[in-house]
């Protein structure tokens, strides 16, 4: 029975997972399987994962029951995964070579129920990361949550499958914040959840949507405030100025509409100029970065706010 299932949702993946495929394959620790789960792909996506799989028995298609990510994690986790920890992987993101051979350490070592690492964002090659995501010293919190959640992507993130189990899996009724909603259930449950302070996961970016997206997120976030509310976790302001901040530094980081950001900026510091600015540096390049990108050509946006 392998350590970890890599449990990856597709939908028309073709384009990229390939390269999702061979960071696994790259690993420098070798004992996982992957279980791709296509959500009805109508590229080529079955036959790519098909021809992987013959030259791999490690990697397995399955065919989601159900639709979208959430039902496709589900399935693939609790029908499928045999390993021991679940780690979970969009198809168009990479893992980093190491990521495994960390998380397995971590794992062992300590008792934690899930960990995660750091995230480097890119557009087209890894290797061209600049812009990384940072991992807090303390386990991971409900109030981190609200604020700005330091996992970022499920693609980051890895639990043991027993652990997965009791929280019942995803609501698949959502469609946005899913993810969020779950992790609050995850911690608020008592699981320890701990960060390992390198990079893990390398996360696609793309500005197609990112404006509706990120109000989708917003949206969504008001449910898992209520999953929250439940476990006596109430936002304060500071994490409601925390969240817009972060809104605000995604929105530049993907080179987005340059009001989008303003615009979350404003809110975060009417909301709580002191949170806004914990760390004062963070709050402060968020803030000068939204006020000079509209004034700032789309190339040059691209090269401050998107590496």
């Amino acid at each position: 029975m392998p350590y970890f299932s890599a449990v990856i949702p597709s939908f028309n993946a073709a384009a990229t997972i390939r390269e999702t495929l061979a960071g696994l394959q790259a690993q420098t620790c070798a004992d996982w399987e992957a279980v791709v789960v296509d959500d009805g792909s109508m590229d080529e996506t079955r036959t790519l994962v098909r021809a992987a799989a013959a030259a791999d028995a490690r990697i397995r298609l399955v065919r989601n029951p159900g639709k979208g990510p959430s039902a496709a994690r589900n399935f693939g986790a609790m029908e499928h995964a045999c390993g021991d920890v679940i780690a979970f992987c969009d198809a168009d993101d990479i893992w980093h070579r190491d990521k495994l051979s960390q998380l397995r350490a971590s794992f062992r070592q300590g008792a934690v129920d899930g960990a995660y690492g750091r995230i480097g964002f890119f557009r087209a090659n890894p290797a061209n990361a600049r812009v990384f995501s940072t991992v807090p010293v303390q386990d991971l919190t409900i109030a981190m949550l609200l604020g700005e959640n330091p996992v970022c992507t499920m693609s980051n993130f890895a639990v043991r499958r027993r652990v997965f189990a009791a929280t019942g899996g995803f609501d698949e009724a959502m469609v946005h914040n899913e993810d969020l909603e779950w992790l609050i259930r995850l911690v608020g449950g008592c699981a320890r959840v701990s960060g390992i302070d390198s990079l893990h996961t390398y996360y696609r970016t793309s500005v197609e949507g990112l404006s509706a997206d990120l109000e989708a997120m917003r949206a969504g976030r008001e449910q898992a405030i209520a999953t929250a509310a439940g476990f006596g976790v109430v936002p304060s302001a500071a994490s409601h100025a925390i969240h817009h901040r972060y809104l605000a530094r995604r929105a530049l980081r993907l080179n987005g509409a340059p009001a989008y950001a303003l615009k979350q900026a404003a809110s975060g510091i009417l909301k709580s100029p002191r949170g806004f600015f914990s760390p004062f540096r963070r709050g402060g390049l968020t803030l000068a970065g939204s006020l000079l990108a509209p004034f700032l050509p789309r190339p040059l946006r691209r090269n401050l706010f998107s590496r």
